[in-house]
Protein backbone atom coordinates (compact mmCIF):
# COMPACT_ATOMS: atom_id res chain seq x y z
CA UNK A 1 0.00 0.00 0.00
CA UNK A 2 1.30 3.42 -0.55
CA UNK A 3 1.91 5.76 2.09
CA UNK A 4 -0.31 8.93 2.02
CA UNK A 5 1.39 12.11 1.88
CA UNK A 6 0.08 15.28 2.90
CA UNK A 7 0.29 16.87 -0.63
CA UNK A 8 -1.42 13.92 -2.21
CA UNK A 9 -4.17 14.27 0.46
CA UNK A 10 -4.73 17.98 -0.67
CA UNK A 11 -3.92 17.13 -4.26
CA UNK A 12 -7.32 14.31 -4.15
CA UNK A 13 -9.72 17.21 -1.95
CA UNK A 14 -8.95 20.07 -5.11
CA UNK A 15 -9.79 17.37 -7.84
CA UNK A 16 -13.07 16.37 -5.74
CA UNK A 17 -14.39 19.92 -4.90
CA UNK A 18 -13.35 21.15 -8.07
CA UNK A 19 -11.63 24.69 -9.41
CA UNK A 20 -12.64 28.13 -7.71
CA UNK A 21 -15.28 29.72 -9.77
CA UNK A 22 -17.80 32.63 -8.72
CA UNK A 23 -16.93 34.30 -6.44
CA UNK A 24 -14.47 32.25 -4.95
CA UNK A 25 -11.22 33.61 -6.29
CA UNK A 26 -8.64 31.34 -5.15
CA UNK A 27 -10.03 27.65 -3.59
CA UNK A 28 -7.62 24.93 -2.18
CA UNK A 29 -4.26 24.47 -2.14
CA UNK A 30 -2.76 28.04 -0.84
CA UNK A 31 -1.98 28.95 2.43
CA UNK A 32 -5.76 30.89 2.55
CA UNK A 33 -8.90 30.90 0.18
CA UNK A 34 -9.58 33.88 -1.83
CA UNK A 35 -13.42 35.70 -1.53
CA UNK A 36 -14.50 38.20 -3.55
CA UNK A 37 -16.63 40.45 -1.87
CA UNK A 38 -16.53 43.23 -3.98
CA UNK A 39 -14.78 44.25 -7.27
CA UNK A 40 -11.67 45.58 -5.23
CA UNK A 41 -11.06 43.96 -2.04
CA UNK A 42 -10.60 39.71 -1.21
CA UNK A 43 -11.71 38.08 1.87
CA UNK A 44 -9.24 35.57 2.70
CA UNK A 45 -10.12 32.64 4.78
CA UNK A 46 -8.04 29.73 6.48
CA UNK A 47 -8.83 26.94 9.17
CA UNK A 48 -5.99 25.24 10.65
CA UNK A 49 -7.24 21.83 13.41
CA UNK A 50 -4.40 20.87 15.93
CA UNK A 51 -4.60 17.85 18.42
CA UNK A 52 -3.03 17.67 21.38
CA UNK A 53 -0.57 14.51 21.14
CA UNK A 54 -0.15 15.45 17.59
CA UNK A 55 0.79 18.92 16.72
CA UNK A 56 1.66 20.06 20.42
CA UNK A 57 2.46 17.93 23.26
CA UNK A 58 0.22 17.00 26.16
CA UNK A 59 2.73 19.35 28.78
CA UNK A 60 2.59 22.51 26.86
CA UNK A 61 0.70 25.05 29.04
CA UNK A 62 -2.83 25.46 27.60
CA UNK A 63 -2.17 29.34 27.02
CA UNK A 64 0.64 28.56 24.99
CA UNK A 65 -0.85 25.68 22.99
CA UNK A 66 -3.66 28.12 22.20
CA UNK A 67 -1.43 31.48 21.47
CA UNK A 68 0.23 28.76 18.73
CA UNK A 69 -3.09 27.78 17.35
CA UNK A 70 -4.40 31.21 16.60
CA UNK A 71 -0.51 31.75 15.17
CA UNK A 72 -1.11 29.84 12.62
CA UNK A 73 -4.04 31.21 11.18
CA UNK A 74 -3.02 34.51 11.95
CA UNK A 75 0.46 33.10 9.60
CA UNK A 76 -1.32 32.06 6.95
CA UNK A 77 -3.36 35.34 6.51
CA UNK A 78 0.22 37.14 6.57
CA UNK A 79 1.07 35.20 3.91
CA UNK A 80 -1.18 36.05 1.89
CA UNK A 81 -0.56 39.67 2.67
CA UNK A 82 -3.58 40.25 4.43
CA UNK A 83 -4.90 42.14 7.29
CA UNK A 84 -6.45 39.87 10.16
CA UNK A 85 -9.87 40.85 10.92
CA UNK A 86 -11.98 37.73 12.79
CA UNK A 87 -11.52 33.97 13.99
CA UNK A 88 -13.97 31.39 15.16
CA UNK A 89 -12.82 28.74 17.66
CA UNK A 90 -14.35 25.40 18.01
CA UNK A 91 -12.57 23.48 20.92
CA UNK A 92 -13.08 19.65 21.12
CA UNK A 93 -12.48 19.70 24.98
CA UNK A 94 -11.48 16.15 27.06
CA UNK A 95 -13.11 14.66 29.91
CA UNK A 96 -12.14 16.47 33.16
CA UNK A 97 -11.76 19.73 31.48
CA UNK A 98 -11.95 22.57 33.88
CA UNK A 99 -13.10 26.29 33.46
CA UNK A 100 -9.88 27.37 34.67
CA UNK A 101 -8.59 25.10 31.57
CA UNK A 102 -11.04 26.73 29.03
CA UNK A 103 -10.06 30.18 31.08
CA UNK A 104 -5.95 29.49 30.07
CA UNK A 105 -6.69 28.14 26.40
CA UNK A 106 -8.86 31.70 25.80
CA UNK A 107 -5.99 33.59 27.45
CA UNK A 108 -3.47 32.30 24.58
CA UNK A 109 -5.97 33.43 22.24
CA UNK A 110 -6.80 36.65 23.05
CA UNK A 111 -3.42 37.25 23.48
CA UNK A 112 -2.11 36.44 20.03
CA UNK A 113 -5.50 38.03 18.51
CA UNK A 114 -5.07 41.20 20.20
CA UNK A 115 -1.45 40.92 19.02
CA UNK A 116 -3.28 40.40 15.21
CA UNK A 117 -5.79 43.32 15.95
CA UNK A 118 -8.40 40.51 15.32
CA UNK A 119 -11.52 39.60 17.13
CA UNK A 120 -12.73 36.61 18.27
CA UNK A 121 -16.43 36.62 16.45
CA UNK A 122 -17.69 32.95 18.49
CA UNK A 123 -17.00 29.27 17.92
CA UNK A 124 -18.35 25.96 18.79
CA UNK A 125 -17.54 23.31 21.54
CA UNK A 126 -17.76 19.61 22.08
CA UNK A 127 -16.37 16.50 24.04
CA UNK A 128 -13.04 14.71 22.39
CA UNK A 129 -11.10 12.02 23.52
CA UNK A 130 -8.05 14.68 23.17
CA UNK A 131 -8.04 18.43 23.22
CA UNK A 132 -8.46 19.70 20.02
CA UNK A 133 -8.10 23.00 18.38
CA UNK A 134 -9.83 24.34 15.49
CA UNK A 135 -9.83 28.00 14.31
CA UNK A 136 -11.35 29.49 11.17
CA UNK A 137 -9.39 33.60 10.26
CA UNK A 138 -10.73 35.84 7.90
CA UNK A 139 -8.38 38.80 6.16
CA UNK A 140 -9.02 40.91 4.33
CA UNK A 141 -6.51 42.77 1.10
CA UNK A 142 -7.30 44.58 -1.78
CA UNK A 143 -7.30 42.72 -4.90
CA UNK A 144 -3.73 43.99 -6.32
CA UNK A 145 -1.95 43.12 -3.29
CA UNK A 146 -3.38 39.42 -2.44
CA UNK A 147 0.02 37.37 -2.93
CA UNK A 148 -0.32 33.50 -3.76
CA UNK A 149 2.08 30.72 -4.07
CA UNK A 150 1.82 30.47 -7.94
CA UNK A 151 3.34 33.74 -8.70
CA UNK A 152 7.41 32.96 -8.43
CA UNK A 153 9.35 33.14 -11.99
CA UNK A 154 12.47 32.61 -12.83
CA UNK A 155 15.81 34.27 -10.91
CA UNK A 156 13.42 35.65 -7.91
CA UNK A 157 15.14 35.92 -4.97
CA UNK A 158 13.49 33.83 -1.89
CA UNK A 159 13.90 35.39 1.31
CA UNK A 160 12.50 34.76 4.58
CA UNK A 161 11.38 37.34 6.98
CA UNK A 162 13.73 36.16 9.85
CA UNK A 163 15.81 33.31 10.59
CA UNK A 164 14.44 29.72 11.10
CA UNK A 165 14.78 26.37 13.13
CA UNK A 166 14.58 27.85 16.60
CA UNK A 167 11.29 26.66 17.14
CA UNK A 168 12.12 23.32 16.49
CA UNK A 169 14.86 23.80 19.07
CA UNK A 170 12.08 24.98 21.56
CA UNK A 171 10.46 21.52 20.84
CA UNK A 172 13.47 19.11 21.54
CA UNK A 173 14.71 21.83 24.66
CA UNK A 174 10.52 20.34 25.90
CA UNK A 175 11.71 16.74 24.98
CA UNK A 176 14.89 16.61 26.54
CA UNK A 177 14.98 19.78 29.91
CA UNK A 178 18.57 20.95 30.55
CA UNK A 179 19.51 20.57 26.66
CA UNK A 180 20.46 24.14 26.73
CA UNK A 181 20.36 27.26 29.09
CA UNK A 182 21.00 30.91 28.93
CA UNK A 183 20.04 32.59 25.97
CA UNK A 184 19.83 30.05 23.82
CA UNK A 185 17.17 28.01 26.12
CA UNK A 186 15.33 30.90 26.47
CA UNK A 187 15.00 32.22 23.06
CA UNK A 188 13.95 28.26 21.70
CA UNK A 189 11.29 28.38 24.43
CA UNK A 190 9.89 31.30 23.53
CA UNK A 191 9.97 30.37 19.74
CA UNK A 192 8.24 27.53 20.44
CA UNK A 193 5.52 28.51 22.85
CA UNK A 194 4.76 31.65 21.82
CA UNK A 195 6.12 32.10 17.77
CA UNK A 196 4.92 35.54 16.25
CA UNK A 197 3.26 35.71 13.14
CA UNK A 198 4.43 38.10 10.86
CA UNK A 199 1.40 39.99 10.03
CA UNK A 200 2.55 43.45 9.54
CA UNK A 201 5.95 41.94 7.92
CA UNK A 202 3.11 40.29 5.23
CA UNK A 203 1.29 43.80 4.56
CA UNK A 204 4.70 45.21 3.79
CA UNK A 205 5.62 42.54 1.32
CA UNK A 206 2.11 42.49 0.15
CA UNK A 207 2.05 45.90 -0.65
CA UNK A 208 5.40 45.61 -3.47
CA UNK A 209 4.59 44.51 -6.50
CA UNK A 210 7.86 43.26 -7.19
CA UNK A 211 7.11 40.65 -4.60
CA UNK A 212 5.73 37.78 -6.78
CA UNK A 213 4.73 34.96 -4.34
CA UNK A 214 4.67 34.00 -0.34
CA UNK A 215 3.77 31.35 1.78
CA UNK A 216 4.50 31.08 5.51
CA UNK A 217 7.36 28.43 6.35
CA UNK A 218 4.84 26.47 9.15
CA UNK A 219 6.45 23.25 7.97
CA UNK A 220 10.11 23.65 7.16
CA UNK A 221 12.60 25.13 4.71
CA UNK A 222 13.26 22.00 2.92
CA UNK A 223 9.10 21.08 2.43
CA UNK A 224 7.42 24.47 2.22
CA UNK A 225 10.81 25.88 -0.33
CA UNK A 226 9.60 22.55 -2.44
CA UNK A 227 6.03 23.68 -2.18
CA UNK A 228 6.30 27.19 -3.36
CA UNK A 229 8.38 25.93 -5.92
CA UNK A 230 5.82 23.53 -7.63
CA UNK A 231 3.17 25.69 -7.62
CA UNK A 232 4.86 28.12 -9.50
CA UNK A 233 6.46 25.54 -12.36
CA UNK A 234 9.61 26.31 -10.83
CA UNK A 235 12.73 24.68 -8.88
CA UNK A 236 15.15 26.59 -6.23
CA UNK A 237 18.94 26.91 -5.35
CA UNK A 238 19.27 27.18 -1.75
CA UNK A 239 22.40 29.56 -1.07
CA UNK A 240 22.21 29.59 2.46
CA UNK A 241 19.83 28.29 5.43
CA UNK A 242 19.49 31.69 7.93
CA UNK A 243 19.97 29.40 11.23
CA UNK A 244 18.77 31.01 14.49
CA UNK A 245 21.03 31.40 17.58
CA UNK A 246 18.80 28.68 19.53
CA UNK A 247 18.83 26.51 16.47
CA UNK A 248 22.34 26.40 16.27
CA UNK A 249 22.74 25.70 19.96
CA UNK A 250 20.40 22.82 19.78
CA UNK A 251 21.93 21.49 16.80
CA UNK A 252 25.62 21.61 17.87
CA UNK A 253 24.30 19.76 21.17
CA UNK A 254 22.64 16.68 19.39
CA UNK A 255 25.37 16.73 17.15
CA UNK A 256 23.98 17.66 13.96
CA UNK A 257 24.57 19.95 11.12
CA UNK A 258 22.93 23.33 11.80
CA UNK A 259 21.69 23.98 8.73
CA UNK A 260 19.85 20.76 8.02
CA UNK A 261 18.58 20.88 11.31
CA UNK A 262 16.95 24.56 10.50
CA UNK A 263 16.07 23.13 6.96
CA UNK A 264 13.95 20.50 8.95
CA UNK A 265 12.11 22.46 11.35
CA UNK A 266 8.59 23.94 11.36
CA UNK A 267 6.30 26.20 13.08
CA UNK A 268 8.91 29.41 12.59
CA UNK A 269 5.68 30.81 11.29
CA UNK A 270 8.28 33.39 9.08
CA UNK A 271 7.32 34.39 5.58
CA UNK A 272 8.87 33.29 2.68
CA UNK A 273 8.96 35.67 -0.52
CA UNK A 274 9.86 35.35 -4.12
CA UNK A 275 11.20 38.77 -4.43
CA UNK A 276 12.13 40.08 -8.07
CA UNK A 277 15.94 40.36 -8.37
CA UNK A 278 16.61 44.12 -9.14
CA UNK A 279 14.59 44.80 -6.62
CA UNK A 280 15.62 42.94 -3.34
CA UNK A 281 18.51 45.01 -2.22
CA UNK A 282 16.27 48.46 -1.68
CA UNK A 283 13.16 46.33 -0.10
CA UNK A 284 15.97 44.27 2.20
CA UNK A 285 16.88 47.93 3.12
CA UNK A 286 13.09 49.27 3.67
CA UNK A 287 12.30 46.05 5.37
CA UNK A 288 15.50 46.37 7.57
CA UNK A 289 14.42 50.14 8.42
CA UNK A 290 11.23 49.28 9.11
CA UNK A 291 11.44 46.15 11.54
CA UNK A 292 14.37 46.41 12.67
CA UNK A 293 16.51 42.97 11.42
CA UNK A 294 17.22 41.57 8.12
CA UNK A 295 15.18 39.78 5.42
CA UNK A 296 17.32 36.86 5.27
CA UNK A 297 18.23 35.75 1.55
CA UNK A 298 18.18 32.11 1.05
CA UNK A 299 18.61 31.47 -2.81
CA UNK A 300 16.84 31.52 -6.14
CA UNK A 301 14.36 30.49 -7.65
CA UNK A 302 14.64 29.06 -11.07
CA UNK A 303 13.71 27.00 -14.03
CA UNK A 304 13.01 23.21 -13.55
CA UNK A 305 11.70 21.33 -10.15
CA UNK A 306 13.10 20.40 -6.85
CA UNK A 307 14.85 21.95 -4.44
CA UNK A 308 18.82 22.00 -4.52
CA UNK A 309 22.64 23.04 -2.76
CA UNK A 310 25.87 22.78 -2.59
CA UNK A 311 27.33 20.81 -0.17
CA UNK A 312 30.95 18.85 -0.05
CA UNK A 313 31.97 20.64 -3.65
CA UNK A 314 28.50 19.62 -5.29
CA UNK A 315 25.00 20.26 -5.78
CA UNK A 316 22.73 17.73 -4.21
CA UNK A 317 18.85 17.42 -3.83
CA UNK A 318 17.28 18.91 -0.54
CA UNK A 319 14.68 15.85 0.69
CA UNK A 320 11.51 17.09 2.42
CA UNK A 321 12.40 17.10 5.73
CA UNK A 322 9.89 19.12 7.57
CA UNK A 323 6.07 18.25 9.12
CA UNK A 324 4.01 16.31 7.26
CA UNK A 325 0.77 15.37 8.44
CA UNK A 326 0.56 12.09 7.24
CA UNK A 327 4.11 11.00 7.18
Amino acid sequence: MTPVREDDVVALIRRLTGPAAGRLALGIGDDAAVWQPSRSHRSLITTDALIEGVHFPRELPLADAAFRAMAANVSDLAAMGARPVLATIALGLREGTTLEDIEHLYGGFVACANDARMAIAGGDLTRAPALTIAITAIGEAASSRVKTRAGARPGDVVAATGELGDSRAGLDLLREPGSLSGTPAARAAAAFARPQARWREGLFLGASSNVHAMMDCSDGLSTDLARLGETSGLGAYVETVPVGAAARAMAAHLGQDAEAYALAGGEDFELLAAIAPRAYAHLAARFRARFGRSLERVGVMREGSGVTWRRNGKEETIERTGWDHFA
